[in-house]
C-alpha cells in the first residue's frame, strides 16, 4: 500500500490572496479553504454586510474585507495597494466576481444596455483585476499565481444567455494570452471553467426555489460529463486550490 504521509499537501502558508466576489458563492467557499490552507485572505466584494461576516466568521487572523467595485478601475488598483502596503505582497489573485443575465435573450432580442454592464463586469472588471495583480508581482519580482473563474458554456455556446456565453468566452481569451504574457515573469495564469452551480447567483435570474433549481441544473447537465455529480461551490474551491498550490507548474488552463 502506498504510503500517503508521502504525498503532497496543497498549503498555501503565508501566502496573501485577493478573491473578488468573495462575499458569497464560489468566492466564499474559496476563502475559507484559503484560509484553512495557511493563506491570509483578502476579500473584495460590493456585499459589505456579507463581506464583513464572511471576514469576521474566519477570523480577523486569517481574513480581512475591502469594498471593492471591479467596474471601477481606481478600485480595483486601491485593492491591490491596499493589499500590498498592509500586508506585504500579494502572491495569489482569484478574479472570481461577476453576474449572470437578466433574461434569456438571444442574439434576435439581444438587449445592449444588459449587455454593457454584464461585460464592464465579466470581462472589464475581469481584465482590471488580472492587469492590477500581475502590475503588483511583476513590481515585486513574486512568482505569483492568478486565478479567473470562466464557465463551461463559453466553450459549447447555449440557446440562451447570449451576453453572459459571450463575456466568459472573453474570459477565455485573457486568460489564454495573459499566460503567455506573464509567464516571462514566473505568473502562472488559469481559469476554472464550471457548469451549472448552486450560488446566490442564481436567485438573481429568478432561480429560488428547490424545483427551480432542479430545472435550472437540468438544463445545464450536458455542460458536464461526469454522471450523477452536481457541481458544487466546494468541488470549484478545490480546483482554485489546486491551481493556487506551489507543487502546480500549470498556467494557461482553461
Amino acid at each position: 500500500m502506498a504510503d500517503v504521509s508521502a504525498l503532497p499537501t496543497f498549503k498555501l502558508a503565508g501566502k496573501i490572496a485577493i478573491i473578488t466576489g468573495g462575499a458569497s458563492g464560489i468566492g466564499e467557499a474559496t476563502a475559507r479553504l484559503f484560509a484553512s490552507n495557511g493563506a491570509f485572505v483578502v476579500i473584495a466584494d460590493i456585499q459589505d454586510e456579507l463581506g464583513e461576516n464572511v471576514a469576521n466568521s474566519i477570523g480577523k487572523q486569517h481574513c480581512a474585507y475591502f469594498h471593492s467595485d471591479i467596474t471601477d478601475e481606481q478600485q480595483v488598483i486601491a485593492l491591490v495597494d491596499f493589499t500590498v502596503k498592509t500586508y506585504g505582497r500579494l502572491d495569489i489573485m482569484f478574479s472570481n466576481a461577476g453576474i449572470v443575465s437578466n433574461s434569456d435573450q438571444t442574439v434576435l432580442d439581444l438587449n445592449l444596455t444588459l449587455f454593457d454592464k454584464l461585460f464592464a463586469i465579466n470581462a472589464r472588471g475581469t481584465a482590471v483585476c488580472v492587469k492590477h495583480a500581475a502590475r503588483a508581482m511583476v513590481e515585486q519580482g513574486i512568482r505569483g499565481c492568478i486565478i479567473c473563474t470562466a464557465s463551461a458554456a463559453a466553450s459549447k455556446g447555449y440557446s440562451m444567455h447570449t451576453d453572459y456565453i459571450m463575456s466568459k468566452h472573453a474570459v477565455l481569451g485573457l486568460v489564454r494570452s495573459a499566460s503567455k504574457q506573464l509567464g516571462a515573469y514566473g505568473i502562472r495564469v488559469n481559469c476554472v471553467s464550471p457548469s451549472a452551480v448552486v450560488t446566490p447567483l442564481l436567485s438573481k435570474i429568478g432561480v429560488s426555489l428547490p424545483e427551480d433549481t432542479k430545472k435550472m441544473m437540468n438544463a445545464y447537465k450536458g455542460l458536464s460529463s461526469l454522471k450523477g455529480i452536481e457541481l458544487s461551490v466546494d468541488h470549484v474551491a478545490e480546483a482554485v486550490l489546486f491551481l493556487a498550490s506551489d507543487i502546480d507548474e500549470i498556467s494557461g488552463c482553461r
